[in-house]
């Protein structure tokens, strides 16, 4: 089958192309908690597929014992996590309690939400860190009212030795994406992940996923690589034009604008406010900055 006629789901991406499945996720659940659970029946997959937050295209939500658990594997690392995830968890949990009565005399009972990072970027960061939402309040506060934790785990080989041990499909995961790092230096990228997929496949690396679903996998390698360069090429960009504004404050304000069409998964405004300073100052006012 050709890579050019998969008709993919934008969404996916190879890590969750593996993980969506629930013996995989109870098996990196099992390495991310330690726990001791085995039956794969009792995994309650929630994926919210219309949740806006699954704009963000690498995160994987389901509930078990009796935990809202949100995965998600990142190529960058965003600080802004946990306000995002607050978001989400806020609609995530509207929907599960819309038929409850929130005020009765009887206490509603939620899943304890947890937040999970899986780091594979080539930019350094710490093996573990933890983001909280408390760093982003203009007024700090010895005992914050709100909090939000999401614990950011980097699996990049040399990275959480022991995560990666336990959940085997993690680690062949980061040694398929090291191969391609790997060969795309020394050819175009789509052949360098054409040419990982095949040793994959012969040196059991994944072999299963990737014979099987051998061109997806290969297309959204593609899809992923493109979409991570268009980000980092944006980003530069912003930072430009802020330094054409004037100020520290001009730099400020597009990125917050940027951010703001992101999350409402504007492309094509964001790529209109990056090339015309009239609308971008029209959408300035707008956002009332």
């Amino acid at each position: 089958m050709d890579k050019t006629n998969v008709q993919r789901n934008f969404k996916d991406t190879v890590f969750r192309m593996i993980f969506k499945e629930k013996e995989n996720l109870l098996s990196l659940y099992n390495a991310v908690n330690q726990s001791s659970y085995t039956d794969a029946e009792n995994l309650e997959i929630t994926t919210l597929e219309n949740a806006v937050y699954m704009n963000y295209k690498n995160d994987i939500s389901f509930v078990f014992d009796f935990e809202l658990l949100l995965f998600e594997h990142q190529s960058t690392c965003n600080p802004n996590m946990p306000l995002r995830d607050l978001l989400y968890v806020s609609r995530v949990l509207q929907n599960r309690i819309k038929d409850e009565n929130l005020y009765s005399k009887r206490l509603i009972k939620i899943p304890a939400p947890k937040f999970v990072v899986f780091y594979n970027g080539t930019d350094f960061q710490p093996e573990q860190q933890i983001l909280r939402l408390s760093e982003a309040f203009e007024k700090k506060q010895e005992r914050p009212a709100l909090e939000l934790s999401v614990i950011v785990y980097n699996i990049n080989l040399g990275y959480n030795q022991e995560l990666l041990e336990t959940c085997c499909l993690l680690k062949e995961y980061v040694q398929y994406v090291e191969l391609v790092r790997f060969f795309a230096k020394e050819m175009y990228f789509s052949e360098a992940v054409e040419q990982a997929v095949d040793h994959c496949i012969r040196n059991g690396i994944l072999s299963d996923f990737l014979s099987e679903n051998r061109a997806e996998a290969i297309a959204v390698s593609i899809f992923e690589y493109d979409e991570e360069q268009h980000m980092r090429s944006e980003r530069k960009e912003w930072r430009e034009i802020g330094r054409e504004e004037g100020l520290a404050e001009g730099e400020n304000r597009v990125v917050q604008l940027m951010q703001k069409l992101m999350d409402a998964d504007k492309t094509e405004e964001m790529r209109r406010a990056l090339s015309d300073p009239v609308y971008r100052e029209k959408l300035y006012q707008e956002y009332g900055w």
